[in-house]
């Protein structure tokens, strides 16, 4: 074979390879920057979840991205299909990685992601979202203390088998 021909089918072979993993990064809905954190054994050793000694609270996000701008965000990934707005125990969950990740760095995220099957969605970690987060936070810990369950808000058996409050709720499918 030619070996200018082969050189051809290399550098042919390095551009498609190239164009093909650009457009799979798209998908991820990962912003440009660089995965620091994954909470995935495919992409690093899995590092320790992030904690609050004050709060006693403990989050791992799927990924924490470092901005080109030296900012950093999380990314917490949803096998689901993407609804209309971003599901408000999802947000909490994001806003959690976002307070985790501000009291590790020592740097306020300005958003977080949420990526979902089909759809990534900006959240802005705004303080009126943190207040919500941490009176989330505080009632948790009270029923918790009293040990009341919450009221149940649906009707999945599935997600009652999974709760955390199933051994002292008395509205368990």
């Amino acid at each position: 074979m030619n070996p200018w021909l082969l050189i051809l089918l290399l550098v042919l072979l390095a551009a498609f390879l190239f164009i093909w993993s650009e457009q799979q990064k798209r998908r991820t809905g990962l912003p440009q920057g660089k995965v620091i954190y994954a909470d995935s054994d495919q992409w690093q050793t899995v590092t320790q979840p992030l904690y609050d000694p004050q709060l006693k609270l403990t989050g791992k996000p799927d990924y924490i991205v470092r901005l080109p701008s030296g900012m950093q965000v999380p990314v917490e990934v949803k096998s689901t299909p993407a609804p209309a707005q971003p599901y408000a125990n999802h947000i909490m969950q994001l806003a959690a990685y976002c307070l985790l990740l501000e009291r590790e760095s020592g740097q306020r995220p300005p958003y977080g992601l949420l990526r979902y099957r089909e759809k990534t969605f900006q959240v802005d970690y705004t303080s009126e979202l943190e207040q919500a987060l941490l009176a989330l936070v505080e009632e948790i810990r009270e029923v918790e203390c009293h040990g009341v369950a919450p009221a149940r808000s649906h009707t999945e058996a599935s997600r009652c088998r999974g709760c955390g409050y199933r051994e002292i709720c008395d509205m368990r499918l």
